[in-house]
């Protein structure tokens, strides 16, 4: 119990402590664009805003555990679904010229996380009102002080600042391995919607209470999903026989995607904590009573999960097949590149 109380000592943190940096030997710069985080004096990467942050996670994490709780389950289960293209389809259309497609995803992936910073400029409610339990201790009741905003820019950056966060790393490691300009620019497509979207789960409680569950569930989703894109983008990033002439780069764009992944690392964590601490306290419903957290949790958790695994992917992966046999019918060797796509599913 010594070391429980040492870790949990302290449990209230400010918001500049919660963005405070590391002292890095050297800024984070490559192909001459700065983005967030720094090098450690022995080279290595040190993530963001994390000098105070991770110690915090720890404590919390320790004290939600003292008092009978856990992190929200995560699993491997999380990570299912079709995923088209496979790394060695990405293989087989880079190595028949047709790198656009590559090239689009990681575009696209960085514009994605650019939207990230909306968490970083959206106005981030103070959860106590809506919770019986004593909150100023955990992580939730630090949600507004500077954890939400911290995870914000991580994925978008401090344009103002000439910093990037996520999205210009995304597309510094895609211009190491093309070039710049190699493939002309996209957008992400419109958003596969669930057919439940809008739909209120857990009417007792204040619209802004189960707005702010949802996101957050919604959250640890995509980021713990994130994690077969970034093996996967590594994986093709790193074969030895692709980007000719451009080995270097292409390894050192898959070192700025592990960067990115450690970066994710904290906030996978923070999110199944949040949650994890959400499930354990009772929120205060319209009618004047309270329920608990893992009920309200629970009523969308499952949709949600399913969406994420089995019914989003499979109706992605149809319509990213369309797109991609679009573009090898327009190949000189058509039908044998489709035909080495195909055997490489």
């Amino acid at each position: 119990m010594g070391n429980v109380r040492s870790m949990t000592a302290r449990l209230v943190y400010e918001r500049d402590e919660l963005l405070a940096e590391h002292d890095y030997a050297a800024p984070h710069v490559v192909a001459g664009v700065r983005m967030h985080g720094g090098l450690r004096a022995d080279g290595t990467y040190q993530p963001p805003r994390a000098l105070v942050r991770e110690s915090a996670l720890d404590a919390w994490t320790a004290a939600l555990q003292a008092r009978g709780g856990d992190l929200l389950d995560a699993d491997a289960s999380l990570l299912g679904g079709v995923r088209l293209p496979t790394v060695e389809q990405s293989r087989v259309l880079l190595r028949n010229g047709l790198g656009q497609t590559f090239w689009n995803t990681l575009t696209i992936t960085g514009k994605i996380e650019a939207k990230g910073r909306l968490l970083a400029e959206m106005p981030i409610p103070d959860l106590q009102p809506s919770i019986v339990d004593d909150i100023s201790h955990m992580a939730i009741g630090h949600l507004h002080r500077g954890l939400l905003y911290a995870h914000g820019i991580d994925e978008g950056g401090l344009p103002g600042e000439g910093i990037g966060g996520h999205d210009v790393m995304w597309f510094v490691a895609r211009d190491l391995a093309f070039g710049p300009g190699a493939f002309a620019d996209v957008d992400p497509p419109d958003t596969i919607s669930r057919p439940e979207a809008g739909t209120r789960f857990v009417p007792e409680v204040e619209g802004l209470v189960e707005g702010m569950v949802s996101l957050l569930a919604n959250l640890l989703i995509i980021e713990f999903r994130a994690e077969i894109g970034f093996a996967a983008t590594q994986e093709i990033l790193r074969t030895a026989d692709l980007f000719a002439g451009r080995r270097a780069e292409a390894e050192l764009a898959a070192e700025l995607v592990e960067r990115i992944r450690i970066d994710e690392e904290i906030h996978v964590r923070s999110l199944r904590l949040y949650l994890g601490e959400m499930a354990q306290v009772r929120f205060r419903t319209v009618d004047g009573g309270s329920m608990p957290g893992a009920e309200l949790i629970g009523r969308f958790w499952d949709g949600l999960a399913r969406w994420a695994t089995v019914d989003q992917p499979r109706l992605a992966a149809a319509q990213q097949r369309e797109v991609i046999e679009a573009r090898i019918a327009g190949h000189p060797q058509a039908a044998a590149v489709q035909a080495q796509f195909d055997a490489a599913a």
